[in-house]
């Protein structure tokens, strides 16, 4: 058994995080994650390498191919090596795993020449994210963003997806700091104590206000996980459309447009950590 397939999924930045209260929203970005899973013939053997970060666990992607073998019934046929590949900075609130869950999901089925629907595949990873521990909620939200790209606004509840669509015309600056924050690690209590306010921002993007919710919705949770919110002000202040914090951070997304990317880069530079400009994903993740 030396069958070898490979997957891309790709990043996304929030703009209403779930954690509060079950209910998010998420827009996809150009930065991706391939997955080269490789089927062996020792059952239950399966392992993992991260080769863009050595440091990190393996174990979501592990548990993303078991996942899959399990759905099929095939845990007892095969194992397999996984290998990721990622420009998505992990542990920084930009779904590097979601996006590691989704390519590996995707290529695993591919080697077992196996096909299930879209959902059926962001479900998987975000099972397997669940098993892993790396989630709250199981952030069916940024899932469906890394794997369909666009604006994905969910109930990660009963995990729906309640509207989809693909804005094109803005660009997208992260400032991304070298501290790594673990979703696992947060304080989650602290970030209930605002459901009720994130609930609103959540139908603001629904009604089609997603920019001011973006940045209200990272400003709420700056200030209960005691972040700074300079990085946002400054942006704002030169000319971003919305700023805020992704996921539990300590990254920060603005939405700009593109006559403005150099003002809000160039006062960001007085910041320690580094600047990522990129644009919105509207391409599905994929098998290679």
């Amino acid at each position: 058994m030396a069958r070898i397939e490979k997957a891309v999924a790709y990043g996304a930045v929030t703009i209403i995080n779930a954690i509060s209260c079950g209910y998010g929203a998420a827009l996809g970005v150009n930065l991706k994650t391939e997955a080269t899973v490789r089927l062996i013939n020792e059952p239950g053997r399966i392992e993992g390498k991260i080769l863009s970060d050595r440091e990190e666990s393996t174990v979501l992607i592990e548990k993303t191919v078991s996942c899959v073998l399990r759905h099929f019934g095939l845990e007892g046929e095969y194992g397999a090596y996984v290998e990721t590949q990622s420009n998505i900075p992990i542990a920084r609130g930009l779904k590097s795993s979601s996006a590691a869950a989704n390519a590996v999901a995707l290529a695993s089925l591919a080697a077992i020449e196996k096909e299930v629907s879209d959902l059926t595949v962001i479900n998987i990873g975000v099972d397997a994210a669940l098993e892993a521990g790396v989630t709250i909620t199981g952030a069916f939200d940024d899932a469906s963003a890394s794997f369909f790209g666009g604006i994905v606004i969910t109930n990660n509840l009963e995990r729906k997806i309640l509207k989809k669509f693909y804005p094109h015309e803005y660009l997208i600056l992260i400032h991304v700091p070298e501290t790594k924050l673990y979703t696992a690690s947060s304080n989650v209590q602290k970030m209930k104590l605002m459901a009720n306010e994130v609930k609103a921002l959540h139908k603001m993007a629904l009604q089609g206000d997603w920019l001011n919710a973006m940045t209200l919705n990272g400003l709420v949770y700056s200030t209960v996980l005691g972040v700074d919110t300079n990085l946002v002000i400054d942006a704002l202040d030169a000319g971003a459309l919305a700023a805020g914090l992704s996921g539990k951070g300590p990254a920060v997304a603005a939405v700009v447009l593109p006559e403005k990317a150099y003002d809000v880069k160039e006062t960001w530079k007085k910041y320690e950590g580094n600047i990522i400009e990129t644009q919105i994903n509207t391409k599905k993740s994929h098998k290679v």
